[in-house]
C-alpha cells in the first residue's frame, strides 16, 4: 500500500474528516491559489496520447447513486465486454434498488453502502480495473487520486477538482501510477459539437480565433430541493452556490477546449472573471425560510452572483468565453460557438453555420452533416438516442470509454484535460473576488503541450464493442 493511501486511511480513522461530507476539499485560501496557479511541473510520465494495456474485459465499480450513478449503471450494462462487479452509495437502500434493476443481466454486483467511507473497501478490491464515480463534487478527486493508487482508471463526474491543490493531485497521481483519470465531461459526445469537431479538424473554419461556451441552465427550483423529495444529499448542491465564480465551467468548456487543441498544440495563459450580484438564491433562501425552518440557516447565507462570465487567452493569442447562471429565467444554453478565419458556427438557439455573412440554407446544412458527421456517430448515435442519457451524449461517452479501454487507445479526454477545466472555477473565484483583475492558468502538462497531438476522433483501432440492447 502507498504511502499516500496509508495517509488517508490514518486521517479518517482519526476522526479528522466529516462522517456525511469530507473536510479534505475546503476551498483555498487567495495565497493558496496564487501559488498552486504559479507551479511549474516536471512531467513523471506524460498521459497526453498514452493507451493502457488492452482490457477485453472491463470490471467496473460504481460510487455514487443518487442524481447521476443509476443512468450510469444502466447504460454501462449495456455495453459489451462491461462487468459491473460492485455498487457503493452512503444510503444502502440505493444500492440494493440498483441490485434489483440488474436482476437478470449478467451482472452480479456485491453492494457497499452504510458509511461514508464504504467506497476504500470496494476500491481495495483486486478484480476492478475502473471505479466509476458520481458523488458530490468534494469527493471526486479523493475518490479518484485513491483508485489510481489502488491500481484502477478512473472515470469522474465533473467537476473532476475544486481546487488547484486537487487538480495538480490528480495530475501527479495518474502520471505516477500509469492509469487514466477521465473527466466525464459528456457534452463532449454530443452531436453538433462532435460534428463540429470534425470539421474544424478538416480545415472547415480556418484558424481558430475565438470560441465560447456555457452552461445557462434555470435550476433555481431544483437547488432548493430537499433531500427527501427527491434533491441533492444534505442539500450539497445548494451549498456549492456559496462559492462566487464559474462553479460548473466544463460543459461549456470541454468541446471548444477540443476544438482549440488545448494541451495539444494550445495552452490556456491568463483568465479574468466577473460576477453580477445574487438576485435570486439569497431571496429564494429567504422566503423559502418564511413557511419552513429548513432553510433558515440558507436564509442567512451569502450567494454567488447569477451570471459569471470568464474571459480566458491563450498562447497562441487565440480567446475563450465562458459564462455561468444557474438561477436566472431564461432558455437553455452551453452557447458552443466557434469563429475562424474562415466560418463561424454556434449551437444556440439552433444550430446554425455561416460561411462569410449569412446563415447556410437548409439544404446546406443537411450537406454538411452528412459530410462532418463522425464516425462514432454514425456507429452508435441511434443507438445512443434509444439508450437515452441527455439525448444520448452520455452513452456515447461511456461506449466511448469502455471501447477504448478494451482496444487500448488513447482516451479523448486524459488527466491534464480533466484538472485543467476545472481549474478554471477556483481561478475565477480568485479573479472575481479580486476585481477581476487576471490570474495565471497554470500548465499541467509541464510544457508538453507544445507536442502533444490531438486525440483522433475516428474509430481506427476500436470500434469493435457491441451494443446489448
Amino acid at each position: 500500500m502507498s504511502n499516500n493511501r496509508r495517509d488517508f486511511l490514518k486521517i479518517a480513522g482519526l476522526g479528522l474528516v466529516g462522517s456525511a461530507l469530507p473536510d479534505f476539499a475546503k476551498a483555498e485560501t487567495p495565497e493558496q491559489v496564487l501559488f498552486q496557479s504559479l507551479r511549474t511541473h516536471s512531467q513523471h510520465f506524460n498521459m497526453s496520447g498514452y493507451a493502457a494495456p488492452k482490457l477485453p474485459t472491463v470490471r467496473i465499480g460504481i460510487v455514487g447513486l443518487g442524481q447521476r450513478g443509476p443512468g450510469a449503471v444502466d447504460r454501462l450494462s449495456k455495453i459489451e465486454g462491461v462487468e459491473i462487479k460492485a455498487l457503493c452509495d452512503l444510503i444502502p437502500e440505493r444500492v440494493e434498488k440498483m441490485k434489483k434493476e440488474l436482476e437478470g443481466t449478467k451482472h452480479k454486483p456485491e453492494g457497499y453502502s452504510g458509511s461514508a467511507y464504504a467506497w476504500k473497501k470496494m476500491v481495495d478490491r483486486q478484480d476492478l480495473d475502473l471505479i466509476y464515480i458520481a458523488t458530490p463534487w468534494e469527493w471526486h478527486t479523493p475518490m479518484a487520486v485513491y483508485a489510481m493508487e489502488a491500481g484502477k482508471h478512473a472515470a469522474v463526474e465533473v467537476p473532476a477538482a475544486r481546487t488547484l491543490e486537487e487538480c495538480w493531485q490528480l495530475v501527479e497521481t495518474s502520471e505516477r501510477t500509469k492509469k487514466h483519470c477521465m473527466q466525464l465531461e459528456n457534452c463532449c459526445y454530443d452531436f453538433f459539437e462532435l460534428m463540429t469537431l470534425n470539421m474544424k479538424r478538416d480545415g472547415f473554419f480556418g484558424e481558430i480565433i475565438h470560441t465560447e461556451g456555457a452552461y445557462i441552465h434555470d435550476l433555481l427550483w431544483l437547488n432548493f430541493m430537499k433531500t427527501s423529495d427527491g434533491g441533492y444529499q444534505d442539500m450539497w448542491r445548494l451549498k456549492e452556490n456559496y462559492r462566487n465564480g464559474n462553479l460548473y465551467a466544463t460543459h461549456g468548456l470541454g468541446p471548444i477546449c477540443q476544438i482549440m487543441d488545448i494541451n495539444r498544440g494550445d495552452q490556456m495563459n491568463y483568465l479574468t472573471s466577473l460576477s453580477s450580484a445574487d438576485f435570486h438564491m439569497g431571496a429564494k433562501a429567504k422566503e423559502l425560510a418564511e413557511t419552513d425552518d429548513f432553510f433558515a440557516p440558507f436564509a442567512e447565507k451569502k450567494f454567488g452572483g447569477n451570471m459569471n462570465t470568464t474571459i480566458i487567452k491563450t498562447q497562441k493569442g487565440r480567446s475563450i468565453m465562458i459564462q455561468h447562471d444557474v438561477t436566472s429565467p431564461r432558455p437553455y444554453s452551453r452557447l458552443h460557438t466557434v469563429s475562424g478565419t474562415k466560418a463561424y458556427a454556434q449551437k444556440y438557439p439552433e444550430p446554425k453555420v455561416a460561411q462569410g455573412h449569412s446563415w447556410m440554407k437548409t439544404e446546406e446544412m443537411k450537406a454538411l452533416e452528412e459530410k462532418y458527421t463522425p464516425e462514432i456517430v454514425r456507429k452508435v448515435g441511434e443507438l445512443a438516442k434509444q439508450i437515452g442519457g441527455h439525448g444520448g451524449m452520455d452513452f456515447m461517452m461511456d461506449w466511448r470509454l469502455i471501447d477504448c479501454l478494451r482496444n487500448g487507445l488513447p482516451l479523448d479526454q486524459d488527466v491534464y484535460d480533466a484538472a485543467l477545466w476545472s481549474a478554471v472555477s477556483p481561478l475565477s473565484e480568485w479573479s472575481v473576488a479580486h476585481r477581476s483583475n487576471s490570474v495565471d492558468v497554470p500548465d499541467f502538462t509541464g510544457g508538453s503541450w507544445k507536442s502533444n497531438k490531438p486525440v483522433d476522433i475516428t474509430l481506427k483501432g476500436g470500434g469493435t464493442t457491441k451494443v446489448i440492447v
